[in-house]
C-alpha cells in the first residue's frame, strides 16, 4: 500500500491525475469522498471469452494506472454481470441499458458510469436466416426459434422493436420463440437448422458472412441508427468508499474508447491479440482479426439520459416496470468520467512501457 500512501497527499494526487490529462476542475472533485489511503485499487470482474473488453484494453494500455483488475471468471450475458455488481460479487459489470435500468427498478444499488458498447454502421447486431430460409418479413418469424445469447436483454428488445414496428400483435409477438444459445454456438445451430433465425454480432457476425450462405432479416442499426446500447454499473456503496478509484477507472476506459477510436483498426486488433496471448486462457485469437468498433456513440463514453429512456419506455410498454417507475437521469453519473474533449490527442497514446 506504499503507492497509496504517497498519493494521499493532495500534490502528489494532483500529479497523478496530471498523468491522465485531468482537468484543475477534476482533480478538485477527486478529493471528495472517502480518504485516498483506504480506497482499494483492484477491481474484480468478468471477462467475455476469446474478447476483449474496455477495461482490459485501457489497463493494457496504462490507462488504469495503478488501478488493478482481478479476473474472476467469464460470462455469456449482461443481466448476469450487473446482478453480480450489485451483490458485491465483482466491482463492475456492463449489461444493455434495458437490464440497467430493469435491475435499477428493482431498487438494486448500482449506478451507470460509463457506456462501454453501442451500434454504429460498423458495430451491429444482425438477425440471420439461411439463404434459403422462408423467413423474410416479421410475420413469418411467427413460429419460428430466434437464437440470441441471453433473454431480457439487447438482442430480445430489437426483436420486438422489429415485430412491433411490423405490425404485429401482441398475441403474434408472443408466438416467435426467442432462445438462448452461447455467442460461440449460434452460427452452428442456424446452419444446423436447431434455430431458424440467429443473432450474430461484431466478430462472429462477420466471421459467419465470410464463410457464407446466411442473409441478413434485419439489423439493429437499420431500425434505430448509432446509439450507446450498453452501460458498465458499480455498486453504489463502492462509488461511495472509492471515488479516487472509480475515478480513474471510468476515466481510463473513457480514454481507451477514444484510442481506439483514434488508432488505426489494424493495430487495435493486434492490441487485443497481444491481450488474449498475454492472458493465457487457451482462447482463439483468429475471430479478432473482424473487429470494427465499439460502437459508443457519445464521446469518451459519457451517458445521456435518451440511451435509457428509450428502455425505460419499452419496459413500461412490455408491463416489465411500472410507467413513472425509474426516472433515466436517477440511473447514471458523468462524475467519474474526468476525459474532456482536449485529452483527445494524449488519449491516442498508451502510457505503458509496452505501448510506447
Amino acid at each position: 500500500m506504499s503507492s497509496m500512501s504517497k498519493l494521499a497527499t493532495p500534490s502528489n494526487r494532483r500529479q497523478f491525475l496530471t498523468l491522465l490529462g485531468l482537468s484543475a476542475v477534476a482533480v478538485s472533485c477527486g478529493t471528495g469522498g472517502g480518504g485516498a489511503k483506504n480506497q482499494t485499487r483492484t477491481l474484480r470482474y468478468q471477462g467475455w471469452a476469446g474478447s476483449v473488453i474496455l477495461p482490459e484494453l485501457a489497463e493494457d494500455l496504462g490507462f488504469l494506472e495503478d488501478v488493478k483488475l482481478k479476473w474472476v471468471g467469464n460470462t455469456i450475458s449482461g443481466p448476469q454481470d450487473i446482478q453480480s455488481a450489485a451483490t458485491g460479487q465483482v466491482d463492475f459489470g456492463g449489461a444493455f441499458n434495458g437490464a440497467v435500468v430493469k435491475l435499477a427498478a428493482r431498487k438494486a444499488p448500482i449506478t451507470a458510469v460509463i457506456s462501454y458498447y453501442g451500434v454504429d454502421k460498423a458495430a451491429y447486431n444482425g438477425f440471420y436466416v439461411l439463404k434459403g430460409s422462408p423467413v423474410h418479413s416479421a410475420r413469418d418469424l411467427i413460429g419460428k426459434k430466434v437464437g440470441m445469447n441471453t433473454l431480457g436483454a439487447h438482442s430480445e428488445a430489437m426483436l420486438d422493436i422489429y415485430l412491433q414496428r411490423h405490425g404485429l400483435s401482441q398475441a403474434d409477438i408472443k408466438k416467435v420463440e426467442p432462445l438462448v444459445v452461447p455467442p460461440v454456438n449460434t452460427e452452428q445451430s442456424l446452419r444446423q437448422k436447431q434455430i431458424q433465425v440467429g443473432v450474430l454480432g461484431d466478430i462472429l457476425r462477420d466471421k459467419a458472412l465470410q464463410t457464407g450462405g446466411i442473409r441478413p432479416l434485419f439489423t439493429d442499426y437499420q431500425l434505430l441508427g448509432n446509439f450507446s446500447a450498453g452501460t458498465y454499473v458499480v455498486n453504489d456503496r463502492f462509488l461511495k468508499q472509492n471515488p479516487d478509484t472509480a475515478r480513474t477507472f471510468v476515466t481510463g476506459i473513457a480514454r481507451a474508447i477514444e484510442w481506439a477510436r483514434a488508432t488505426p483498426r489494424e493495430k487495435v486488433i493486434e492490441r487485443q491479440i497481444e491481450i488474449v496471448k498475454k492472458r493465457g486462457r487457451n482462447e482463439d485469437t483468429a475471430p479478432l482479426k473482424y473487429w470494427k468498433s465499439f460502437g459508443v456513440a457519445e464521446t469518451a463514453g459519457r451517458i445521456t439520459d435518451k440511451e435509457l429512456q428509450l428502455w425505460i419506455d419499452w419496459l413500461a410498454k412490455r408491463g416489465d416496470i411500472e410507467k413513472g417507475q425509474v426516472k433515466a437521469s436517477d440511473l447514471y453519473t458523468n462524475e467519474f468520467n474526468a476525459y474532456s474533449r482536449k485529452d483527445k490527442s494524449s488519449a491516442a497514446r498508451p502510457t505503458s512501457k509496452s505501448g510506447s
